[in-house]
């Protein structure tokens, strides 16, 4: 059958016989429609996670964990923000196995509705004044459904952007979904900021912390909406089309996850490796700082446009690198930039240490909107090169959500705890994270560079 034949889903027509035709059948126009799908439901999707993120660090320690210790209220809030990681790992083997069985498309709305009503009932949880011990409780189960959502959520946005581009442009397509997580950042800094400003500490504390999470269900609308829209991505057709065809053949009976482990075990163990330098100094800049800085005497609002300005700041340079990495490879790109975090941690602190306000957005802006930006550019597209089509959801997501898991969500919680136990020396912070980059460093030194080579191949 001819590429030419593909239908809008697996199970109409046909697909075709290689990954090239298939390619070059797809119209500007769904390519367009996917990009903008991937990055559109990425956003919504890490607004509702990174909210959870942002209030831990200045709210839910003493509406949901009160003690006599405000240390250990924040520590309380900051491991219920960290707990949503180890579940993340389990929605990526569940959602990837449907990913890689029934589609893309379907999974991204499923893991889309999850998240958004999961968001919607954090903000109409009673706080511990209302409910005593239940309270914490509640609100740490839907904190794991949000770490279930976001679990399946990452690597079937990846893929819809990445299995839509043209080899030439694959670095580009696969580092506009990155950005989502920088804009829904943004929003929900943006949306706190604004409401902090807006009310007073005591109303903000009693309602105002709760209209960003219910107003959350307006844009999971907007996002199932424009998912709809989307085609299922041509790997997925192909590989649909080929079980078709060939419904006895073993590899397509095995389980994606079985599959995973048994023959890709090496890329699955380097993607977890690469992805503790990205994970740990994202959550560093995004979570941990805003936290430091209100430690260090900042206003809470100050501490917020700080990380928002970074966060702007670097979704055009996100862009920017993806596309480089298309010219010049996705390793050198990924290797300079951890390199360069590994020189800038302790100067980072530093910077934020002098209390000018100034000199601390400065800091922000260099480590999160250009440091953190070459690597966490390219992490998707290259974890989406090392696997073939038929289990490459179950692929990218089990290294991408067990790496986050191990040193991703703990780092605020790891992070705080070492300031408390070296009496706020920041040193030890800046030796974790360069021991993080340490780890990527070794595992990319594994890999191959397939920048430029046929996806599917």
């Amino acid at each position: 059958m001819s590429a030419t034949q593909l239908a809008p889903t697996a199970g109409n027509r046909p697909a075709g016989n290689n990954a090239a035709s298939a390619t070059a059948a797809i119209s500007p126009a769904d390519r367009r429609r996917a990009l903008f799908g991937s990055a559109v439901g990425s956003t919504i999707e890490w607004y509702d996670y990174f909210l959870y993120g942002t209030m831990s660090s200045i709210v839910f320690g003493r509406l949901f964990f009160p003690s006599d210790d405000p240390v250990t209220s924040q520590l309380l809030a900051l491991a219920s923000f960290a707990l949503a990681f180890l579940i993340r790992p389990i929605g990526g083997i569940v959602f990837a196995h449907v990913g890689d069985r029934v589609g893309r498309k379907k999974t991204l709305v499923i893991t889309l509705s999850i998240m958004g009503i999961s968001t919607v009932l954090i903000g109409l949880t009673p706080t511990y004044a209302s409910i005593g011990v239940w309270s914490p409780i509640l609100l740490t189960l839907l904190r794991l459904l949000q770490g279930l959502a976001l679990g399946g959520e990452w690597g079937g946005g990846v893929l819809l952007a990445v299995e839509y581009s043209p080899a030439e442009k694959r670095g580009f397509y696969g580092a506009v979904p990155q950005t989502g997580a920088l804009f829904g950042l943004a929003l929900g800094n943006f949306v706190t900021s604004g409401l902090s400003a807006l009310f007073s500490e005591e109303a903000f504390l009693s309602y105002g912390w709760r209209i960003p999470f219910v107003l959350s269900i307006v844009l999971v609308l907007i996002g199932m909406w424009i998912r709809n829209k989307v085609e299922e991505t041509p790997s997925f057709r192909k590989v649909a089309a080929e079980a078709r065809a060939n419904p006895k053949s073993a590899e397509h009976k095995r389980m994606p996850l079985v599959e995973t482990l048994t023959r890709h075990w090496r890329a699955v163990l380097i993607a977890i490796g690469a992805k503790f330098v990205e994970t740990s100094t994202f959550f560093l800049f995004a979570t941990f700082t805003i936290s430091y800085l209100v430690g260090l005497g900042y206003e809470r609002v100050a501490a917020l446009n700080v990380v928002l300005v970074a966060a702007l700041i670097a979704v055009p340079v996100m862009l920017y690198f993806g596309a480089l990495s298309d010219r010049i490879g996705r390793k050198k790109v990924f290797v300079w930039g951890t390199v360069a975090i590994v020189v800038y941690a302790l100067p980072y602190f530093w910077l934020l240490n002098q209390g000018s306000a100034l000199m601390s957005t400065a800091a922000v802006v260099v480590g999160f909107s250009i440091i953190w930006s070459t690597y966490g550019s390219v992490l998707g597209t290259f974890f989406a090169e090392s696997f073939p089509p038929n289990v490459r959801y179950t692929g990218i997501s089990l290294g991408y959500q067990v790496g986050a898991a191990l040193v991703g969500g703990p780092m605020p919680l790891i992070a705080t705890a070492l300031l408390a136990r070296y009496h706020g020396s920041y040193v030890p912070v800046a030796i974790f994270i360069a021991l993080c980059a340490l780890v990527s460093l070794i595992a990319i030194s594994f890999t191959k560079d397939r920048t430029g080579q046929p996806l599917d191949a």
